[in-house]
């Protein structure tokens, strides 16, 4: 894994395919680069487009819906590498992506076809990466596979201590 903890991300675009976003309730995609992952705390889950992949860190998913961060400080970013996926089924993890950007049209998802971000972090086929990144896009957390019980409850206590900081630096 190219990514260190207490730097930003190595820089890495997305062209084919990219970003979904949401336009009269139709999805359209755009350019995405992870240049732009700074100006909020952010968790960024790198998957596979498969089942297992997803499941891997589930967990952390629910326990971040559970802790209901305030959104104007706080954004996931799920980029999935298409690449990944079993063949065949490209379309459907690519519909299921866009139904899940309808149902939480505040996140950022990012479908990568090519499986570049996963090339330019130098991260693991098949697999699951989380990075959690403080608002001025520094590395603060960095694992690939599966979290445990302990890993996503530290997360978890991490994403809010660094919105208290990031509360707190602008109320200065």
């Amino acid at each position: 894994m190219k990514i260190e903890l207490e730097d930003t991300l190595p820089t890495v675009s997305v062209e084919s395919k990219g970003e979904i976003l949401l336009e009269g309730g139709k999805t359209l995609y755009k350019n995405w680069s992870s240049n732009n992952l700074h100006g909020k705390v952010r968790i960024i889950q790198h998957i596979a487009g498969k089942t297992t992949a997803k499941a891997m860190n589930e967990s952390l998913v629910e326990a971040i819906k559970t802790a209901k961060f305030n959104k104007d400080h706080y954004q996931t970013t799920t980029i999935i590498n298409l690449k990944d996926a079993i063949w065949g089924t490209g379309a459907i993890v690519a519909g299921k992506a866009e139904s899940a950007k309808k149902e939480y049209s505040w996140s950022s998802i990012v479908l990568d076809d090519r499986g570049t971000v996963r090339k330019a972090w130098d991260l693991k086929k098949d697999s699951s990466a989380i990075i959690l990144l403080d608002q001025s896009g520094k590395v603060v957390f960095a694992k690939e596979g599966k979290l445990s019980k302990d890993e996503i409850s530290d997360l978890i206590t991490d994403i809010d201590a660094l919105l208290n900081q990031a509360t707190v630096e602008q109320l200065v």
